[in-house]
């Protein structure tokens, strides 16, 4: 095959001398296995090289190709403007992988390039790699995107589609760090969720057990505020149904962040990695086990969009629904996620309808229609939408924040000309009422001097 070898390899602008100005010698695990991933690689000759990165423009549904026929980096805005690099983009394969990508389903390609410049993500590793690389190669960079783990592995399998049909000796880079949460004394703070994340993370490279990149939770990575993981994923699509011999060169964290270094070496076809495959059947059981565990409410939610986007019509309150639902009204959100990531939600603050279920069965199909963040839900990303329906106690107000809980309540905050934020409680990554109250007034696109009441509500949530 045309993929000759791939390497994991972080990005940490203080490796390099000129940034580092001796800091470099406190992750010198990193640097050593740095020098011997690029020394590994020079080995290989390759003609081209790519590069996937999470620092070059990026896009929530839409996996950017950088264009042209070559651009520059430097370490600039790190302090070190000397330390600069110039490449020579392979157009061929680029205009190669955007056809692929086409045929395959996957939007990608070269538009929407907001900085030509070479990121830092593909700039780190390249620099080692130059210093060691005597034979000259065509670099091609590529990042990553806000789409599922299952689109990143099928794109890692265009590229290695491409590689094969150019006939071009192609080394990946998946350039990434781990967790940026594994120290109280890093710059950002520790979470348990960190070390956690670096050590499954860490095993799947030494065994090659790429299922764990596609299978992570969304919700533990954003916990764990991991940086790297769909640049891998992309990198483990290219080697499908392909075996692999590891070589895990060094893992350190001592500034609070995850540095892991592994090189790949494909050794053959191995059906038994199909991992796509196990990925669409681990996404079919779990969502079994997901209807089977369902209450009523969310049931409703799931069954009035799934009528409204497949069929095109509303449905009515079916029979033996809870008394509640129908004796009681309430304001309702339902929310809906795919691949652990926000897919719409929307809802009332306030009850708008003869009763609960009917709030449920019209935010349901508002949420995957109507949320102007994102594209209406189409028919085929029905299996993969997990529901939740928020049903919202009476708001009352709050003279001082002390009154206030991020897990506890939700927040109304108001403002005059009718503008209005509210967000909801218990929500990832949210933790604290300044944060909560700083959305929630961007949300409704009130100032913090503007003059503004907040207001309080529980909630019932239903997942």
């Amino acid at each position: 095959m045309s993929i000759i070898g791939a390497f994991i390899m972080p990005h940490p602008p203080i490796i390099i001398p000129a940034v580092g100005k001796g800091e470099e010698a406190k992750i010198s695990k990193t640097v050593n296995a740095y020098r011997k991933a690029a020394e590994l690689i020079a080995s290989m000759k390759p003609e081209t090289i790519l590069v996937t990165t999470p620092h070059s423009v990026t896009y929530a549904d839409y996996l950017h190709i950088s264009p042209g026929s070559s651009a520059k980096g430097s370490f600039a805005r790190f302090g070190a403007p000397q330390a600069a690099a110039e490449f020579t983009y392979d157009t061929e394969f680029v205009a190669a992988l955007t056809g692929e990508a086409k045929k395959a389903g996957i939007p990608a390609g070269t538009f929407g390039e907001k900085d030509p410049s070479v990121d830092h993500g593909a700039l780190v590793p390249l620099t080692f790699v130059n210093e060691a690389c005597k034979s000259p190669y065509r670099l091609v960079r590529c990042s990553v995107s806000g789409l599922g783990p299952l689109v990143h592995y099928n794109y890692g399998k265009c590229i290695a589609e491409t590689a094969e049909k150019l006939g071009r000796r192609t080394v990946i880079i998946a350039s990434g760090d781990l967790s940026h949460k594994l120290k109280v004394d890093g710059p950002y703070g520790f979470a348990k969720e960190g070390p956690e994340f670096d050590r499954q993370a860490t095993d799947a490279m030494k065994s090659a057990g790429f299922m764990r990149f596609l299978t992570f939770d969304n919700e533990f990575c954003e916990a764990a505020a991991v940086c790297g993981l769909p640049s891998f994923t992309i990198m483990a699509g290219a080697f499908d149904r392909i075996a692999l011999q590891t070589d895990f060169l060094s893992y350190e964290g001592p500034f609070g962040v995850g540095y892991a270094v592994c090189a790949f070496t494909p050794l053959g076809k191995d059906e038994s990695r199909d991992f796509g495959s196990q990925y669409m059947e681990y996404r079919h059981k779990a969502m079994n086990k997901r209807r089977g565990s369902e209450d009523a409410y969310v049931r409703l939610a799931r069954l009035s969009l799934e009528s409204w986007v497949g069929k095109g019509r509303r449905i009515s309150a079916p029979e033996g629904l809870p008394d509640e639902m129908l004796q009681k009204c309430a304001g309702v959100f339902v929310s809906l996620k795919k691949d652990g990531i926000l897919r719409g939600c929307i809802g009332t603050i306030l009850p708008t309808q003869e009763n609960t279920a009917e709030e449920i069965m019209r935010s349901a199909v508002s949420a995957g229609t109507r949320d102007p963040r994102f594209s209406p839900v189409a028919p085929d990303e029905l299996p993969d939408i997990v529901y939740s329906v928020d049903v919202l106690g009476a708001p009352e107000p709050v003279s001082s924040e002390s009154e206030l809980d991020v897990k506890r309540y939700g927040v109304i905050v108001q403002a005059g000309g009718g503008r209005c934020g509210l967000l909801l409680p218990d929500l990832p990554g949210i933790d604290t009422v300044k944060a909560q109250l700083h959305i929630a007034m961007r949300k409704g696109g009130i100032k913090p001097s503007d003059s503004y009441s907040v207001e309080r509500f529980q909630v019932v949530r239903h997942t």
